[in-house]
């Protein structure tokens, strides 16, 4: 898959996800599914903590997140692999960085915020994921973690 069908993709998806997120604050639309065995004790709902974009059009996307959605990107964020970062009203924030390695693809992978990463991960093994890249915690950031599922990756975030 060539960048230049990754990009439209990307604008797709994301205008959709800040949907959600925009109409649940605003109460417009169903609230997110109740969240896995991490979040089930407290009863929150799931929210996007961090939504990620890999693609090695990382300028171009910026610009054109930028303008469809009025968010501002800021310099490269060493932690979070040098993605340029643009914070939304929610709480969440969307990344847009380069891949970190040549067999790195592109791909949009959302990180929903959990209250027990170890047990949204079990949880997850038990449904039959993969574990790709287990809880790691980035100082300042949190503790994030991927799984696969269905050929998806899935992330999860813990503040």
């Amino acid at each position: 898959m060539t960048s230049n069908r990754l990009l439209p993709g990307a604008l797709v998806i994301v205008p959709l996800l800040l949907a959600v997120a925009a109409g649940a604050r605003s109460g417009s639309v169903t609230p997110p599914i109740q969240a896995e065995p991490g979040n089930a004790k407290s009863g929150r709902v799931t929210s996007v903590r961090y939504l990620e974009i890999v693609t090695p059009r990382v300028s171009e996307t910026c610009e054109a997140l930028g303008g469809v959605h009025g968010v501002a990107f800021g310099e490269p964020v060493a932690e979070l692999g040098n993605a340029r970062t643009a914070d939304l009203a929610d709480g969440g924030r969307i990344g847009v960085r380069a891949p970190m390695r040549s067999t790195e693809q592109p791909i949009v992978r959302p990180y929903l915020l959990v209250q027990d990463i170890e047990a949204s991960v079990e949880a997850a093994t038990k449904a039959g994921a993969t574990v790709a890249v287990p809880p790691v915690e980035i100082p300042g950031q949190g503790t994030f973690s991927i799984y696969i599922l269905g050929g998806i990756e899935h992330g999860l975030w813990q503040l």
